[in-house]
C-alpha cells in the first residue's frame, strides 16, 4: 500500500516539462525586463547641449573685439593734439609766411619781396587775453572821432574779416562796448543777396563790416564796395572752430583772404593809409 501510495504522489507531482505556465511566465518574465534593461540605449548628448565647446568657440572672438577696441583707444586725432597744446597768438610773420608759401609756385622771387609787407603797416597783435570790445578799443582809441568824420558810402572805416557767417554774428555781438552809435552791415552770404548788400551801402553811410573774404571780395568785384576810405582790416586769426581750425587753416578761406588782399589792400597797406591786425 506503501508503494501505492508512493506511485501515486509522483505520478501527481509536476515534472519539469509540465510545470505550470504561471511559473513559466513569471520566470520568463523577469529574463525579458533583465535583456530590455541591458539593450537599452543610452541617448547620445545632441551638438546642441554641447555647451563648453560652444563657450570655448566664443572667448577668443570676445577676446579679438576685446584687443581691437584698445587698439582704437590709443589712435590720438589731430584734434586731441590741439587741444592739449598751449594756443599761440597770431603774429604779423605768419601773415607773411603764409602768404610766401601759398605764392611760392606761382611767382618769381622778385614778385614774391613784392608781397612782402612793412611792420609798420601792422597793428599790435592780440596776446589773447582781449575781448573783441577791449582790442578794438586799444589799437583805435579816436574811434568815436573818426566815425563821426566818415561820410563816404559804399565804404566802411573797420573792416572784421571771419570764417563763417555764425562767427560774424557772433563778433558783433561781443563788439557792442566798442562801437556804441556806430552802424554796422554784415557782409556774409548766408541768406543775404549781394544785391540787398550793395543796396544797403549805397543808401546810407556805415562805419563797420563783419564778414567773410568771399562775399567781400564779391562785393568788390562788382563796384559796391570801396576799399580806398578803409582805415583798419582786423582778421579773426586766433579764433578756433569745433574742429580746432583757425580761420587761415582752412584752405577756401585761405584762398578767399590772398584774393582779396591782392584787390587793393596791399597796395594801401604799402602806402600806410591802411592797417592790419591780428586779433
Amino acid at each position: 500500500m506503501a508503494d501505492d501510495l508512493g506511485d501515486e504522489w509522483w505520478e501527481n507531482q509536476p515534472t519539469g516539462a509540465d510545470s505550470s505556465p504561471e511559473a513559466s511566465d513569471g520566470e520568463g518574465g523577469g529574463d525579458t525586463e533583465v535583456m530590455q534593461q541591458e539593450t537599452v540605449p543610452v541617448p547620445v548628448p545632441s551638438e546642441e547641449t554641447k555647451q563648453p565647446k560652444e563657450c570655448f568657440l566664443i572667448q577668443p572672438k570676445e577676446r579679438k573685439e576685446n584687443t581691437t577696441k584698445t587698439r582704437k583707444r590709443r589712435k590720438k586725432k589731430i584734434t586731441d593734439v590741439l587741444a592739449k597744446s598751449e594756443p599761440k597768438p597770431g603774429l604779423p610773420e605768419d601773415l607773411q609766411k603764409l602768404m610766401k608759401d601759398y605764392y611760392s609756385s606761382r611767382r618769381s622771387v622778385i614778385e614774391l619781396e613784392e608781397l612782402n609787407l612793412p611792420d609798420s603797416c601792422f597793428l599790435k597783435a592780440n596776446d589773447l587775453t582781449h575781448s573783441l570790445s577791449s582790442y578794438l578799443k586799444e589799437i583805435c582809441p579816436k574811434w568815436v572821432k573818426l566815425r563821426k568824420n566818415h561820410s563816404e558810402k559804399k565804404s566802411v572805416l573797420m573792416l572784421i574779416v571771419c570764417s563763417s557767417a555764425i562767427r560774424a554774428l557772433e563778433l558783433i555781438r561781443s563788439m557792442t562796448a566798442f562801437r556804441g552809435d556806430s552802424k554796422v552791415i554784415k557782409l556774409f552770404a548766408k541768406h543775404i543777396k549781394v544785391q540787398e548788400q550793395m543796396k544797403l551801402l549805397e543808401k546810407r553811410v556805415v562805419h563797420l563790416g563783419v564778414g567773410t573774404p568771399g562775399r567781400i571780395k564779391e562785393l568788390v568785384k562788382q563796384g559796391g564796395f570801396n576799399l580806398n576810405p578803409l582805415k583798419f582790416l582786423v582778421f579773426d586769426w586766433n579764433w578756433r572752430d569745433q574742429k580746432l581750425r583757425r580761420m587761415m587753416d582752412i584752405p577756401e578761406i585761405r584762398k578767399e583772404v590772398f584774393e582779396l588782399l591782392e584787390m587793393g589792400v596791399l597796395s594801401l597797406c604799402k602806402s600806410e593809409s591802411l592797417k592790419l591786425g591780428l586779433f
